[in-house]
């Protein structure tokens, strides 16, 4: 039988690497992984309590679509005392992982043609899922200069009808501040478009708070989730916030596209929000883990990066080493038994000069992989091949 072109997506090419990098392990080598945006922690043990009592108290059935009240109440909680944002819990809608709720927002938000616009390097599901969807996904490119992260004066020369951003973004880890954040947005509403805010990474900071678009504007939506900062990627639970006009057909789609969120990562959502002892200590991890990357890359011959505002990335301008990053990543894993991700995931045009560094991992881990990437570029240098 036929298939659509609209399942003709690209391959999520970290995955391909991470099911590499498993095979080398399987055949009993030592992997260092700095391919996979995942914490090496598991989700907090308030979060893992609450679940094994709730598993012995009730069925964990369907909820109702938007999410378990108490949940919806407590994340509206969350948005006070991060940014001081007084926000009614009726506008969050709790989805299964941050990738429902692109489902759900671009569905909500765009027909069939609509043009979507996304920074370039960037997340690449937001290309993928976009053209499954019948949208066309918009590269706009970003540059070192700006941070990697899109300007207002791209939404008119892109003629778009939506803007996507990250902040903190991957593959680079850098952050929109207050006033390009703004700007952005007022650029979006002169242009009649739409704006979606990804905030998976907030939480995942170093010297400033990230800055929440609902801090600029309730005419957005954000979009979050408990994988990142809460430790917990596995459970596919995440959030939205939409303005309050679009809650009923927010709703809509999501009865109907996944009827309700997992029950069970919902009651470990819950408990997570109040384990934030434990969160901030895998965030001080995360800050000693930076500053190795900061200092070994460099030392290793990678020395054109943007460091990071926040996420666990390292973004590596690498043309001056190769102009085939999937080659030259399948070279460190085979030769140093690190495994990195190549650009082409977050910029099929020029992501073949770039690789991005994850140090998601344990301290241990992160200093071990950076000795073996200076030793296996010392060799290679050795030999002439660069």
């Amino acid at each position: 039988m036929r298939i659509s072109r609209r399942g003709a997506v690209d391959p999520f090419i970290v995955m391909d690497v991470m099911e590499a990098a498993a095979s080398a392990e399987a055949a009993g080598r030592s992997i260092i992984h700095m391919e996979v945006g995942q914490p090496g922690t598991p989700a907090p043990a308030g979060a893992r309590s609450a679940l094994a009592r709730a598993m012995e108290e009730q069925p964990l059935g369907y909820t109702v679509a938007l999410g378990l009240p108490a949940l919806r109440q407590r994340i509206a909680r969350l948005y006070g005392e991060w940014y001081g944002i007084d926000l009614d819990p009726r506008r969050v809608v709790v989805t299964p992982g941050s990738s429902g709720a692109f489902i759900l927002s671009f569905t909500a938000l765009f027909d069939a043609g609509a043009r979507v616009g996304i920074g370039a390097p960037g997340y690449p599901s937001y290309r993928q899922i976009l053209r499954a969807l019948d949208l066309a996904p918009v590269d706009i490119p970003t540059t070192l200069a700006n941070r990697y992260q899109p300007v207002a004066q791209d939404v008119a020369d892109h003629r778009l009808d939506g803007l996507l951003v990250a902040s903190p973004a991957n593959p680079s880890g850098t952050m929109l501040g207050r006033s390009d954040l703004a700007a952005l947005i007022e650029a979006t509403e002169a242009a009649g478009a739409a704006f979606i805010s990804d905030e998976i990474y907030h939480g995942i900071e170093y010297e400033a708070k990230a800055v929440s678009a609902l801090e600029v504007s309730d005419d957005v939506y954000v979009i979050n989730s408990f994988s990142k900062y809460f430790s917990m990627t596995g459970w596919r639970i995440g959030w939205m916030v939409v303005p309050e006009a679009h809650l009923r057909q927010v709703e809509r789609l999501a009865q109907n596209l996944f009827i309700c969120p997992p029950h069970a990562a919902q009651v470990a959502a819950l408990a997570a929000l109040d384990c934030g002892e434990e969160l901030e200590a895998n965030l001080a991890v995360y800050a000693e883990n930076r500053r190795l990357m900061l200092e070994g890359l460099p030392e290793a011959g990678f020395t054109r990066i943007a460091p990071p505002d926040g996420a666990f990335y390292v973004y590596a301008d690498v043309s001056d080493i190769t102009d085939d990053s999937l080659a030259f990543a399948r070279e460190i894993l085979d030769e140093a038994g690190v495994a990195v991700t190549p650009g082409l995931d977050f910029d099929p045009a020029r992501g073949a000069g770039t690789l991005r560094f994850s140090y998601a991992r344990s301290t241990a881990d992160i200093a071990e992989g950076l000795r073996r990437l200076k030793a296996f570029m010392d060799r290679r240098r050795q030999r002439g091949d660069q």
